[in-house]
């Protein structure tokens, strides 16, 4: 099994003993992606849709730096705190697919890294 670890500047640096993403063959992993911003490294909070959006801009940046887009996306996860938050995410994370939807679960959760409240990792494909 072929390895490549993924990273880019451009999304936040892992937090702990984990890659960005780490792409084998054409499948890429993406490690579950917080709304933190790459540019300050602080968390970017005030309400859900700004949270979600900061969290879905990340995951574009890494798929980026793996030559990919969200049409590659072929499963994702998504963990909130909250699941009276679920159609704001949702509605937030839909705009970034043109279609074509990949799988995905989503699943409440008692806590997140940071006590953010949404995280989301992804699998994709060339």
């Amino acid at each position: 099994m072929e390895k490549q670890i993924i990273s880019t500047k451009s999304a936040p640096a892992p937090i702990g003993p984990y890659s960005q993403a780490v792409q084998s063959g054409s499948f890429l992993f993406i490690s579950g992606q917080i709304a933190i911003d790459p540019a300050n490294d602080q968390l970017v909070t005030g309400d859900i849709f700004t949270e979600t959006h900061q969290v879905m801009k990340n995951l574009k940046h890494i798929l980026s730096a793996a030559s990919m887009d969200f049409s590659h996306v072929l499963k994702s996860t998504i963990f909130v705190t909250d699941m009276d938050n679920f159609s704001m995410v949702n509605e937030v994370y839909g705009k970034y697919f043109e279609g074509n939807f990949p799988a995905r679960e989503t699943v409440q959760v008692a806590a997140l890294p940071k006590k953010v409240n949404v995280e989301i990792s992804m699998i994709a494909c060339r």
